[in-house]
């Protein structure tokens, strides 16, 4: 028997599935975070072995006829140090007939698993934002995806830069005190009766990585929940800014679904509601899905490549929660 491999690989958590051509899930293992970005290359190759040595505990590996991986931060693989590392760690799974795996975006994957259509749009927004023009379950072309340096509009990062930028005007006299000023101080570990507030908030966000800015964003939406001003009005240019990104990413008249990835447009997030109801406004009835996870989507491709054009979509409910390995070192327990 033909078997296919599919392996969504985040920041924080692997998962890997197996699965027949009847669709139905003969395996699943998970693991800590194999991004490469995120982790040592070391590390996440490992992670990413790991899961799929997992999902394959009671298979035969060399039945495997296709294997693809949705992968965050699969651009690092162009550096041949990285590539070998991984390279190696691949060769350790005795996947001798399906050879290498196919590398796919983690939208892409996210996409393929929220729908059956091969066309749409997937709009990300987690730390970084990003739009990709779906095409027969491939992304073709991307709208900003630029980085916090030259955009990253409305992601998690834009939010809690916002966040930042707003107590400052606060402590300068420059807006009106606010929940969301309190709770960046608070957090920041800031007194904000101190005359040189603003200079210890200034230096405080200058003295860690750029992207750390991101670890604001959750006050935004908690200030958002008590009517905050400033956090609505945060929220609502988030909004406006990621749906005329996901805008972007389509044709005129395009009715296709549109997929959300990401915590900022989550469904308990004031910033996705809000994305929602921008697409809605904009797109009518035009589907507009959720998806939290690639494994679905890399499995069914994988089936794709293993099974023909005609392979059935896996069934999520067939999946039993296979054994979880340990988590890669610094890596949270939970996507």
């Amino acid at each position: 028997m033909t078997l296919a491999v599919g392996v969504d690989a985040g920041g924080t958590s692997t998962r890997a599935w197996v699965v027949g051509p009847d669709g139905r899930v003969r395996g699943s293992g998970t693991a800590g975070g194999a991004n490469p970005n995120s982790h040592a290359p070391e590390a996440a190759a490992t992670a990413m072995a790991d899961a799929v040595g997992a999902a394959l505990a009671t298979a035969d590996p060399a039945e495997v006829g296709a294997w693809v991986i949705g992968m965050a931060g699969r651009s690092k693989l162009t550096d041949p140090a990285v590539a070998v590392v991984f390279e190696r760690a691949w060769a350790g799974l005795g996947l001798t007939r399906a050879g290498a795996p196919s590398l796919v975006s983690d939208a892409e994957a996210a996409f393929v698993s929220a729908t059956a259509e091969p066309d749409g749009t997937v709009l990300v927004a987690g730390t970084g934002s990003i739009a990709g023009r779906i095409r027969d379950r491939r992304m073709v072309s991307t709208v900003g995806g630029y980085g916090w340096l030259l955009g990253d509009e409305g992601s998690g990062f834009w939010l809690g830069r916002q966040a930042v930028r707003t107590t400052l005007d606060v402590l300068r006299g420059q807006r009106p005190p606010s929940r969301l000023a309190t709770a960046v101080l608070e957090a920041a570990g800031i007194d904000p009766a101190a005359p040189d507030a603003a200079y210890r908030l200034i230096t405080a966000a200058n003295a860690e990585a750029p992207v750390r800015l991101a670890r604001y964003a959750p006050l935004v939406s908690a200030a958002h929940a008590s009517g905050d001003p400033a956090a609505c009005a945060i929220v609502e240019h988030a909004a406006t800014l990621l749906t005329e990104t996901a805008l972007g990413a389509r044709d005129d008249g395009e009715r296709t679904p549109v997929v959300l990835v990401g915590s900022v447009l989550g469904a308990e997030s004031p910033v996705g509601e809000a994305v929602r109801a921008g697409l809605r406004s904009a797109l009518g009835d035009v589907a507009v899905l959720g998806s939290d996870s690639g494994v679905l989507g890399a499995t069914w491709l994988a089936a794709l490549r293993a099974f023909g054009s005609d392979a059935v979509r896996p069934d999520a409910s067939t999946v039993e929660i296979g054994p979880r390995t340990s988590p890669s070192p610094g890596a949270p327990s939970s996507r």
